[in-house]
């Protein structure tokens, strides 16, 4: 007895062979009529961002160059040359508060400013001297954290100017699309609307690392004045006070003198009610 089971299935393979084939043409047609991916330079892109480009490349040198400035300045071979502590503990070792005062004026470094203006008020006692060399630390530093302050400023600032950017290029966008431009084709609205993202993007490209580089110089900075201010007080914390009371170190001109009515005895002060 003969099987007519390949007979009876033979119109369904033709059948499913058949639709195979069509699916298969038409996905080769699909990706035939698919556009082609155009790859475009770095350049290109950051040219779809406007003008308002301008202004972020601006901030974005100013970026790098306070990087580099405040990384330099922050330093403990800048702050503390190894040069500078070394000659000053030799001098006061020696007791050579006055060469100790002529090498602070060598070199410009947080140090030697410090050590300078304790120098200078030795003679005004312990307590002037550790009050005068607390708000020279205070001033070495405020100097250098405000340089580094602009790094958050530049980290505010370049997300807002390059969300205006983006702002300015949406309302084209939409101009465009309210005009009938673009109603025909969503496509071209939504490249348009990636186009002015790109400000956006390049703002908080610079933004980034501007936050990162300030928060990491300012810790930086704090580390090395507290190095500082340990070497400092271990520079004056045997100073011999008794010894160099009403002394002046320095070529600094001082402008407190005896007051001009004492040379004329019991003269009255021009002004003064008379008692």
């Amino acid at each position: 007895m003969k099987s007519r089971t390949p007979a009876r299935f033979t119109p369904l393979l033709i059948t499913s062979f058949t639709l195979l084939a069509a699916g298969a043409a038409t996905a080769q047609e699909v990706a035939t009529k698919a556009p082609e991916v155009v790859k475009r330079s770095l350049f290109q892109v950051l040219q779809d961002g406007g003008l308002i480009m301008f202004p972020l490349a601006g901030f974005s040198i100013a970026m790098v160059w306070l990087i580099i400035d405040c990384a330099q300045r922050t330093g403990l071979g800048r702050l503390m040359p190894a040069a500078d502590l070394e000659r000053l503990r030799d001098n006061f070792r020696a007791g050579d508060y006055v060469g100790a005062y002529q090498g602070t004026l060598e070199n410009n470094s947080v140090l030697n400013n410090i050590s300078r203006v304790g120098l200078v008020t030795v003679g005004d006692g312990k307590s002037a001297t550790e009050h005068s060399i607390a708000e020279s630390i205070a001033q070495e530093q405020s100097k250098i954290s405000n340089r580094i302050s602009y790094l958050s400023v530049i980290g505010v600032c370049t997300p807002m100017v390059g969300l205006l950017g983006t702002v300015f290029g949406m309302i084209d966008a939409f101009e465009s699309l309210g005009g009938g431009g673009a109603t025909q084709n969503t496509g071209a609205l939504a490249s348009a609307i990636g186009h002015v993202l790109v400000a956006t993007a390049s703002g908080l490209f610079v933004a980034i690392p501007a936050f990162m580089a300030f928060y990491f110089l300012r810790n930086r900075l704090m580390g090395g004045m507290n190095e500082v201010e340990t070497e400092v007080g271990n520079l004056f914390r045997k100073f011999p006070y008794h010894l160099a009371e009403g002394v002046h170190i320095g070529d600094q001109e001082l402008y407190a003198n005896a007051p001009n009515w004492a040379e004329g005895g019991s003269t009255a002060l021009a002004g003064a009610p008379a008692h």
